[in-house]
């Protein structure tokens, strides 16, 4: 029996869709060289284009890693050389995201810090100050409380619903998440890989047990407590805010009682007497 006959058409066409593909992977790759796009993310990309790449291809495209250090990187990952981006399975993609920002000797890899301590110590006026130096990048949280006046969505926190909240724990989006006054609070996983990937000096400014996670699950975080000068200066501050209800300003002054008996647990203890000081004390943890 004769094999069926494959028209010239097809082929055309067949051909075109491969020359396409091809192209494709190789802007891909450009992208992922120059740093405007992170080779993690590729794993959620739906294009079959990208599922057919190979894992290894891709990683020679990453900035500092050749050839060598890919093989190096997949031995330790235990994930086969031959193996394609759409066959690279959850537990792998973590493993590889580990490898390239826990990586001491990362040349490009920034420094993560977590900045925590009582509501109303001043850390988001301290980390707002650092919104314009290149060398930091502020991770924006994701919260379902509500937005306060003056704040800007996607500026100062995404704001979601629970659900939606929900659903980001489902897919796994979040380095931590936790409970905080009355609402939840998440630091997006992607945005800050990303950034870390790019050289900055990530900042995360989350509450205590959010920190607590992050300590956990990755070793290498700088831990900085922010510390009032005194408990009647913090109660003041909190008092004077105006954007809390009675209920809940002292909700957050009985938490903070708690949240001031944990700064042993961190690396840097900083007391917020005067803004610019504080500000350069972290600069200089950073920059060490």
């Amino acid at each position: 029996m004769q094999p069926p006959r494959i028209s010239n058409r097809f082929r055309r066409k067949a051909g075109e869709k491969a020359v396409a593909a091809r192209r494709d992977r190789a802007k891909t790759k450009e992208l992922v060289a120059s740093g405007e796009l992170f080779f993690l993310e590729l794993f959620d990309d739906d294009r079959k284009s990208i599922a057919r790449m190979k894992l290894i291809d891709l990683l020679q495209s990453v900035p500092g890693v050749g050839k060598i250090r890919a093989e190096q990187i997949l031995e330790r990952a235990s994930i086969s050389p031959s193996r394609r981006i759409g066959g690279v399975g959850p537990r792998q993609i973590e493993l590889l995201r580990k490898e390239f920002l826990l990586m001491k000797n990362s040349p490009r890899a920034g420094k993560l810090l977590v900045v925590s301590g009582p509501s109303g110590v001043g850390k988001s006026t301290i980390t707002n100050n650092l919104r314009n130096d290149d060398r930091f990048w502020i991770s924006i949280s994701v919260t379902t409380r509500k937005i306060r006046p003056g704040e800007v969505n996607g500026i100062d926190y995404h704001f979601v619903n629970d659900d939606e909240f929900n659903e980001m724990i489902k897919a796994d989006e979040f380095l931590e998440f936790a409970e905080f006054a009355g609402g939840r609070y998440g630091t997006p996983r992607k945005a800050v890989d990303k950034a870390l990937a790019a050289g900055k000096n990530v900042i995360l400014e989350i509450e205590l047990n959010g920190a607590r996670q992050v300590r956990k699950s990755s070793k290498d975080a700088i831990m900085i407590f922010i510390e009032p000068p005194s408990w009647e200066v913090l109660k003041n501050r909190l008092s004077n805010r105006g954007t809390e209800s009675e209920f809940s300003t002292q909700a957050r002054l009985d938490r903070a009682k708690e949240e001031l008996s944990a700064a042993s647990e961190f690396d840097h203890v900083l007391v917020n007497h005067e803004v610019e000081q504080s500000v350069s004390e972290l600069v200089s943890l950073a920059l060490r």
